[in-house]
């Protein structure tokens, strides 16, 4: 069993990722709709973070409601926000009491809302 319980949970997930340093992952796995998404382990926490797009010019307030508007009805896991110009996809958890079920649970949300949301997002891409 390797040291770290994340490393170990994307192991049993059998998600394609890299270790891009010690307690950070970058995950690439096209077959899971998982492309894109960062864990970080800064305990007591543990943040998973997906960049969406970069916000535009045009039409913000009309995104931004609607992204308001996903995180009240369809985010299940995490919550969709503003970081300097880009729109992200972001969670936060509890590393001392993450259990495999959690997580996997925060991953298929993301899954989910990356893939369901896409065609509803990308009309305010510039």
């Amino acid at each position: 069993m390797t040291e770290n319980k994340i490393e170990q949970y994307l192991i049993d997930l059998m998600l394609t990722y890299r270790e891009v340093s010690r307690n950070l992952w970058y995950l690439d796995d096209e077959e899971h709709n998982l492309q894109g998404v960062a864990i970080m382990v800064a305990e007591p926490l543990v943040v998973l973070r997906a960049v969406v797009m970069e916000a535009p010019q045009e039409n913000r307030l009309e995104l931004f409601t609607k992204l308001l508007e996903l995180n009240a009805n369809d985010v299940v896991h995490g919550a969709y926000a503003l970081e300097h110009d880009k729109i992200v996809l972001i969670d936060t958890l509890e590393y001392d009491t993450l259990d495999y079920g959690e997580f996997r649970a925060t991953l298929d949300a993301f899954s989910l809302a990356l893939t369901q949301h896409y065609p509803i997002l990308s009309k305010y891409r510039t």
